[in-house]
């Protein structure tokens, strides 16, 4: 590392999701932030940042010229060795600052292949990799002939969000005019670039994981594997993640060949990768494949569960480094999400502090007395707090959520409009 190098990361997020991540970041390397904003929380990480308007407020889409503009104004000042990005919205601006600098990192149709879900399942089903049937539909009409091939249980899917939102599950013809609107109107909330039909696919039975991953130089190793709690049904709210650092899952053959094929055929060679994959009686089962660390606080659990540093891994590859994966320590981390019964106005949140309960690491309250949440499909993230535990092993990690979530309390009025 040369003195005047610094690493461009593209967006520090919200501060309570993402903090983590920009702190790992600097540790390992000087760090440069592209943002909206002057920095504040982020001052003690940074070297310097770059005030741009990271999305074209008329259409909801990553500024690319702006951002170029200011990458390139970076770059005459100090010498931009990588460049990364944690937020899903702009992977695909971030890959194509990293071509436009002659950076290492993820190309830009390795992100694109993530970030289009249709994408993903063509090249996928082409590989014939394991995958849902699917079908790209934009009309109901069209939905319903999709339906009628594919047959029930359906999930649909806007073609380009994130977070599960606008996921929905579909029993029966009867529910599927509904659920089509569901998902249609909710892709209208991202890019315009992703926006236009509804993924509608083939629903496989079994639990859900997802796995945070590395590629360098074409080769894909994992390094955290969560386990997923998702509901109320129908839709596909992601309310709690569990990672054991040893888990086998992390050796099992067939799910590393899945997921090193996978990247191979979308192109991901270079960077950090989140795949989520249902484990069917057919084996893994591709939902997703992300250009990004997993959210949720995902590899924020996988840090406190193993000792690797997600942002230090990331940070590695932008700069074209095969990055260090053995464990330091054994532990199994888990986040619960708590929302509430119906829509809601919140009055108070009350959490327990950490360690007045057997593993209890963190408890928080996210929402501010006054909030208004909406359940699926009115709304999407309704959260009012979290907590999370650790433990010797996932069972009584599991234990430990459930006693530490119910010890959080909630004041809340019913909203019935």
């Amino acid at each position: 590392m040369t003195e005047n190098e610094v690493v461009l990361v593209v967006g520090s997020g919200v501060r309570r999701y993402r903090e983590y991540l920009l702190a790992g970041a600097a540790r390992r390397h000087p760090v440069w932030l592209l943002d909206a904003a002057e920095p504040g929380w982020q001052l003690p990480y940074v070297e310097g940042a770059e005030v741009v308007e990271l999305l074209d407020r008329a259409r909801l889409i990553p500024d690319e010229a702006g951002l170029f503009a200011a990458a390139d104004r970076v770059a005459g000042r100090r010498k931009v060795a990588g460049v990364f990005s944690y937020d899903e919205t702009l992977v695909m601006a971030t890959a194509r600052i990293a071509e436009r600098l002659g950076l290492p990192g993820m190309s830009v149709e390795g992100a694109d292949n993530c970030r289009n879900k249709h994408r993903t399942r063509q090249a996928l089903t082409a590989a014939g990799l394991p995958q849902p049937r699917f079908a790209l539909v934009g009309t109901v009409e069209q939905a319903r002939e999709a339906a009628a091939d594919i047959g029930f249980p359906l999930v649909l899917k806007p073609r380009g969000m994130g977070a599960s939102i606008g996921v929905v599950r579909v029993d029966s013809v009867a529910e599927l005019d509904a659920a089509f609107t569901v998902a249609e109107r909710a892709g209208h909330g991202g890019a315009p670039a992703y926006e236009g039909g509804v993924l509608l696919e083939e629903f496989v039975h079994g639990p859900e994981i997802s796995v945070d991953g590395a590629s360098h130089g074409g080769e894909y190793r994992p390094f955290f594997l969560a386990h997923k709690t998702t509901g109320p049904e129908p839709y596909f709210e992601e309310i709690g993640h569990l990672v054991d650092s040893v888990d086998p899952l992390l050796a099992d053959p067939e799910l590393l060949r899945v997921l090193t094929e996978a990247h191979r055929v979308l192109g991901v060679s270079d960077g950090v990768t989140h795949t989520e994959l249902k484990l069917t009686p057919r084996g893994p089962v591709i939902v997703e494949v992300n250009g990004r660390l997993g959210g949720d606080l995902i590899p924020y659990l996988g840090k406190l569960a193993s000792g690797l540093d997600p942002a230090a891994i990331a940070t590695e590859l932008s700069l074209g480094r095969r990055p260090e994966l053995t464990p330091g320590t054994a532990q199994t981390v888990g986040i619960r999400f708590l929302c509430p019964e119906q829509d809601s106005v919140i009055e108070s949140v009350e959490v327990p502090a950490a360690g007045e309960l057997p593993g209890l690491l963190e408890a928080a309250a996210i929402v501010e007395p006054g909030t208004v949440l909406r359940l699926p499909p009115r709304g999407y993230l309704g959260r009012y707090a979290y907590v999370i535990c650790a433990a010797d092993d996932p069972r009584t990690c599991a234990e430990r959520l459930d006693r530490a979530a119910a010890a959080v309390l909630l004041k809340a009025t019913a909203v019935t409009d």
